[in-house]
């Protein structure tokens, strides 16, 4: 009697081992499957753009990227820049040229121009033939220079040579500035402060820019700053860094001449 009560429970019992044996497996399946299920996660995601979840408070992941364009110094004629960060955004757009162009651009700030953005003595870099680089006694004497420049050029049909930038506080000579821009067009490019009639650029403090639709196209969203003690070293080293001309341009004889 005893025998058969045990063989009536025996069946009653089997069912319950596959049900066991599957929740051990199943753990187990799930810690293989884990590292698989996020590798394919990561391949399906790879380059989609990064969104922000919107959690109603700061969020430290980075924003979608929006093009930009570069900073070119000479991306249009006349680049005016207006408002508390004008100077450092002149500063760092006469490096760029320097740095960047130096092979292939002469920028010409004139001795006041220099020292504001620099923090060159009246006597500094007199002697100094960097092929890129030219520092004329004030803005009438560059604006002679690019004058007498760009009427050879044109006179001779010069289809090699650097391109010109002029780095300055426009002052008095807007309209003298305006008039060389139109007798040239495309042959010289400039970065402007100062009372400019035409369309300007306002940086702020944060380098943020607000511009009209002519210079935002060539502009980025924010402009880097850069302080004067950095930019006269950069200025040093990019000057050490070109390669040295001899032949001074025409013109250069006003480099140390004030008026």
């Amino acid at each position: 009697m005893r025998l058969r009560e045990q063989a009536d429970d025996e069946p009653q019992m089997r069912p319950v081992q596959p049900v066991l044996l599957l929740g051990l497996l199943l753990p187990a399946a799930a810690a293989i499957c884990y590292p698989f299920r996020h590798r394919i996660l990561a391949a399906a995601t790879a380059g989609m753009p990064v969104i922000a979840a919107s959690t109603g408070g700061p969020d430290p992941r980075p924003v979608p990227f929006t093009y930009r364009p570069s900073l070119d110094p000479f991306a249009v004629p006349a680049l005016a820049l207006a408002g508390s960060g004008a100077v450092d955004s002149a500063r760092v757009l006469a490096l760029s040229a320097l740095g960047e162009h130096g092979d292939s651009s002469l920028v010409v700030i004139p001795r006041p121009d220099a020292t504001r953005l620099f923090g060159l003595a009246e006597d500094e870099l007199l002697d100094e033939n960097a092929a890129g680089l030219f520092i004329p006694g004030n803005l009438d004497a560059a604006l002679a220079y690019l004058e007498t420049e760009l009427a050879i050029r044109r006179n001779t049909g010069a289809a090699v040579a650097r391109r010109l930038l002029l780095v300055a506080d426009c002052a008095e000579e807007a309209g003298r500035i305006a008039a060389l821009l139109d007798r040239h067009p495309g042959a010289w490019s400039t970065v402007l402060l100062g009372p400019w009639p035409g369309p300007r650029a306002r940086v702020d403090d944060d380098g943020l820019v607000d511009a009209p639709s002519a210079l935002a196209a060539h502009l980025p969203q924010r402009l880097p700053a850069m302080s004067r003690t950095e930019a006269r070293d950069r200025l040093q080293a990019a000057i050490a860094h070109q390669t040295t001309d001899r032949r001074r341009p025409p013109g250069r004889r006003y480099s140390s001449r004030r008026t």
